[in-house]
């Protein structure tokens, strides 16, 4: 099987399992899905699930949430872990928005990256899934699996991203993305399949006999 076959019958199989494609992380506009995101970072987003409310109950926009103190937004964020980091650049991020964007989460990639605690996958998330722009964030699941399916060599994500938007069409990149992490989770998680274990590892691969070793990203 060649990787575009690859690609063809892994696109087929996904879209079978997930004809749905909901965003895992709770919110109601770009704003909150930033803030959501940057709280996710080395975090599950069920627990991010369980801080926001408290947090966008005291400040759900920009201008509420830059006039916080600093500590009260780490005290509410700290079980989503890095809340030194994270809370100031959740204040930061505010202030920015305001001042350079009229108050609204920019919709270009540069923009959002300038923001702190904003990096390209951050970014990426936001574009696709709040501004419905073609994207493909690469993150843990997704760089496991690329390797598994032998996608991409796993050199890094940046690679990864690369050799995944060369092989799938773009129309398919933002409901694919989330497809690919939610048959991480639950089919071919990193203790739960080695490459030989899951429906589509075996699919894919049915000679193979030994584990794949992956590169972190």
């Amino acid at each position: 099987m060649t990787k575009a076959e690859r690609a063809e019958l892994i696109l087929k199989r996904l879209d079978e399992l997930y004809p749905e494609t909901p965003i895992p992380l709770d919110h109601k506009d770009p704003y909150t899905l930033l803030v959501a995101v940057l709280l996710s970072a080395q975090c599950t987003d069920v627990r991010v699930n369980q801080v926001t409310p408290a947090l966008f109950a005291l400040a759900d926009n920009p201008e509420t949430m830059a006039e916080l103190a600093v500590d009260d937004i780490k005290a509410i964020i700290r079980p989503c872990g890095l809340s030194p980091r994270k809370s100031q650049a959740i204040s930061g991020l505010s202030k920015i928005i305001i001042d350079k964007h009229q108050g609204r989460v920019p919709e270009n990639f540069e923009d959002l990256e300038a923001l702190p605690g904003v990096g390209h996958k951050t970014a990426s998330v936001v574009m696709a899934q709040a501004f419905g722009v073609p994207a493909f964030p690469v993150d843990t699941h997704i760089h496991r699996l690329a390797q598994r399916w032998k996608l991409t060599n796993g050199k890094n994500v940046v690679q990864t991203e690369r050799d995944l938007k060369r092989l799938f069409a773009e129309e398919s990149w933002n409901r694919l993305h989330l497809q690919i992490i939610f048959y991480g989770r639950e089919h071919c998680s990193a203790r739960g399949c080695d490459g030989t274990v899951c429906g589509m590892c075996r699919e894919l691969y049915p000679k193979r006999k030994r584990g794949v070793s992956v590169k972190k990203a």
